[in-house]
């Protein structure tokens, strides 16, 4: 016996000919958001803060402790970085003045440097060489300061 809830008792809505499409835009100011939104958001993905790559290569033949590079208001490191190893650092610029890079090799021979001026919202690239002598070269690759 059927009862009233049973499924068989309801009616079905009658079926279309054509088959059922999603709405792609549900109105004329969704498109237009749409529109304006969808470039901006591409220009900004394209987008990058102004700063300096910063890459330190050590060719002392051996390990060496106690990296530190300042830069004007701020400084990185690490605690040691084996023989050809790299390091990228990549810095904002917020004030102007030089950098400098130090480092110490074996227990306690330590070797400083002072390398080039940079300015505030400076671009481009500094390249941090760490020679067997001891010797800290810079090679920097930078835009003019705006």
């Amino acid at each position: 016996m059927k009862t009233a809830d049973h499924p068989a008792n309801h009616a079905r809505p009658p079926r279309s000919s054509t088959p059922w499409r999603p709405k792609l835009c549900a109105s004329p100011a969704r498109s237009f958001r749409v529109a304006l939104l969808l470039p901006i958001a591409f220009m900004l993905a394209g987008c990058k803060s102004p700063g300096v790559d910063i890459t330190v290569l050590n060719h002392t033949g051996g390990t060496v402790n106690l990296l530190e590079v300042d830069y004007p208001s701020a400084s990185f490191g690490v605690d040691s970085l084996p023989a050809g190893a790299v390091y990228h650092y990549r810095v904002r610029l917020q004030d102007s003045g030089p950098v400098k890079a130090q480092f110490t090799e074996g227990r306690s021979r330590q070797y400083k440097s002072t390398g080039p001026t940079v300015h505030e919202k400076q671009e481009g690239r500094i390249e941090i060489v760490l020679d067997p002598d001891g010797k800290i070269e810079f090679h920097p690759q930078l835009n003019p300061p705006q």
